[in-house]
């Protein structure tokens, strides 16, 4: 990378990872002969999805032997760096209006749905408040930990679900912690430091947070709408168009949805992937 990069600041960037099958000498009856211009691909995503990019790029690496040079950083970073002059191969990213216009400005080549996340209840082990629905967060002596200030869309989709729920005023007030990081909120909640939080379902997937919280649904009709959407796009500086378009139908197909599933996504091809497909209009443009 040269000393002053097109893409988002080094301090934008959450995850980073190249994951090489030379590197991890993987035995070569693993890969899967293709023939491709190029033998590498640049990834960029939001860094929410990298707990499911990262083991999904390593099984395509071993069944290619294309290094996956993968970048997993924050939505908005990504979006304003694409929009201008920096310039990636593939592109995951979340809410559907950046993926539009990404295409509108014929940055983007064309983008498949990849998948949706979807809002939970949770609360320490045991549930010690008795913690049953949203409306919950609104009683008396009830210790919500919130964080309405973590980066876009993690605090503003939660006020809108809160608020669209009919307690936003009256969870605010219930707060113990009104934070800027929505993983710090799974932490303080674990530790014991209030009785409820509302947060992404992939983030109790996380292998820092898996089996420490108790974890409880909220109605779908609450969700704000603009957040739930990740979709996937081959980008106008792809190298090599016909190993991008490989790379997309990998994600795309059951063996790839599969790690987001695992993740705590709802995968895009799955029965209430294709719902939210049509209900949401996640088409290209």
């Amino acid at each position: 990378m040269s000393e002053k990069p097109e893409g988002p600041s080094r301090r934008a960037f959450i995850k980073t990872a190249t994951l090489s099958l030379v590197g991890a000498g993987l035995p070569l009856n693993l890969v899967e002969a293709r023939s491709f211009a190029v033998n590498h691909l640049q990834v960029w995503s939001c860094g929410g999805l990298a707990e499911a990019m990262m083991p999904a790029n390593q099984v395509y690496e071993q069944k290619t032997g294309v290094k996956i040079n993968y970048t997993g950083a924050f939505a908005a970073a990504l979006g304003k760096s694409l929009l201008g002059s920096a310039q990636t191969e593939v592109f995951a990213g979340r809410v559907l209006d950046l993926a539009k216009k990404l295409r509108q400005t014929g940055t983007m080549v064309y983008f498949k749905p990849l998948c949706f996340t979807s809002y939970v209840l949770v609360t320490p082990k045991g549930n010690p408040a008795g913690i049953q629905k949203v409306e919950d967060l609104a009683k008396p002596g009830v210790k919500v930990i919130l964080a309405p200030e973590a980066s876009a869309p993690g605090g503003a989709a939660v006020d809108v679900l809160l608020k669209k729920a009919g307690v936003l005023a009256q969870a605010k007030q219930n707060a113990v912690t009104l934070g800027t990081c929505v993983q710090r909120t799974m932490e303080e909640l674990i530790a014991g430091k209030g009785d409820v939080s509302v947060v992404e379902l992939r983030l109790t997937r996380m292998p820092q947070f898996s089996g420490q919280v108790e974890v409880i649904a909220i109605p779908e009709s609450l969700f704000p709408a603009a957040p739930l959407t990740f979709t996937v796009g081959v980008m106008k500086s792809a190298k090599d168009r016909a190993l991008a378009d490989d790379y997309l139908n990998f994600l795309t197909s059951s063996e790839g949805q599969a790690f987001f599933g695992k993740q705590g996504f709802i995968p895009a091809y799955s029965g209430k992937g294709r719902e939210l497909i049509e209900k949401l209009g996640v088409k290209d443009a």
